[in-house]
Parts: structure tokens; sequence; C-alpha cells
């Protein structure tokens, strides 16, 4: 059957890729409204992509008709604004913002993974453990073990470790503790540690990532 509905990923107002194609509204509503709630459960999004802030909107659409639909979206300073699309080939039925799913690099297994994948491998049991930041790492300890975690920015490792935060404080998990303002003096001590660990002091000192872009 000819598709007539699609619910459509947009990347700074420009579309990226459609995500599915139906032809009954019904299962094409229901695929949307699923996908915004499931999108609730994402702890750290992807805000910057080649270096530039993004934003991620998940939008319903359905092939042009006679009718005509005003779509409003609340803006960060809670104004409702019409929403209008660049494309004449489709009619905008809803739209809302969308938390694309951040990676972070694993330095241990050497690739990308995302945020559940690191509280599963590398936050689980019992004890205590201590995530920090240096420069853009985030620092994982368990006892004497050190696992170390890399993100684009300083800036962005800063973002991860408050999502992280702020998700364990909505769980009740109380096994983890987060220092997110480390001194210079700690800083030192940090990297003396890390490097007599085994730790390259080059990655260490490092500021932003050169892993190959998605």
């Amino acid at each position: 059957m000819v598709p007539k509905y699609y619910v459509v990923l947009f990347k700074n107002k420009t579309r990226k890729k459609i995500i599915k194609k139906f032809s009954n509204f019904k299962n094409a509503e229901k695929f949307y409204i699923d996908l915004t709630k499931r999108n609730n459960e994402v702890i750290f999004d992807k805000r910057i992509e080649n270096g530039r802030e993004c934003e991620y909107e998940i939008a319903f659409l359905q092939n042009k008709s006679n009718e005509f639909f005003d779509v409003y979206k609340t803006d960060e300073l809670g104004r409702n604004v019409k929403v209008e699309l660049e494309s004449s080939e489709y009619d905008l039925l809803k739209i809302s913002n969308y938390k694309l799913e951040e990676t972070i690099f694993d330095l241990q297994k050497n690739k990308k993974i995302p945020i559940d994948i690191l509280i599963k491998n590398y936050l689980k049991g019992d004890g205590l453990k201590m995530i920090s930041t240096l420069n853009n790492k985030l620092i994982v300890q368990v006892d004497e073990k050190f696992s170390l975690f890399s993100l684009k920015s300083p800036e962005e490792a800063q973002r991860c470790i408050d999502s992280l935060s702020q998700h364990f404080y909505g769980i009740n998990r109380k096994d983890c503790l987060f220092v997110k303002d480390v001194s210079t003096a700690q800083k030192k001590y940090l990297i003396k540690q890390l490097s007599e660990w085994g730790v390259d002091k080059k990655i260490l000192y490092r500021q932003f990532t050169t892993h190959p872009q998605e």
C-alpha cells in the first residue's frame, strides 16, 4: 500500500530521515506517541555534532491534503510559535523535541557505547563507585580500578556527569559519588594516579576527541 503518513526525524529544522512510513493513521499515531514516551528514558542526549550545536525534533506528517493544519510548539520562553515545514509535500500533524541518544567513547573497549551500557557494565554491583571528570574524560573508579571514557569536550564531560547524577537521584540510587568540581590540585593527583596505573598522559591532557565522526 502507498504510504500516507510518516514519522520523521528533524535536525536543526531540516529533515534528517524518515523513521517509518504508514498507510494507516491510527498505527502511525500510536507509533509516534510510543516513540515520544520512550524518548523520555534517554539519559544523555546528543547536543553537539561535528563541533556544532544541534537540536532534534520528531514529527508526524501526512501527504499534502486539501485540509489546512496549524501546529504550534512552545519555545524556550514559553511562547506558542507556529511551526511550518520547508517542504510543500506534507502536512504537519504533530511535532515534539526529541532526545537522540548520545554515545561516549569507551577507552577500555576502544568503541562507542551509550550511557545505559556504561551503567550496566561499569556501575554494577555493590560498593561505592566514584565518578569524576578530567578535561574531556569521564572517570569511573571502583576500589583501585579505573575506567575511562572520552567525550567531545570538557563541557560535554560535565554535562554527562550531571545527567548521570540526575538519573541516579531520580531512581534513588545511592552507591555512586559524583565529583563535579575538581580543583587543580585534584586534577594533578588524578593524572598522577592514572599515569601510574598505565594511562598515557597525552590522553589525560587531551581536551577534545579526534575519533572518527559519525
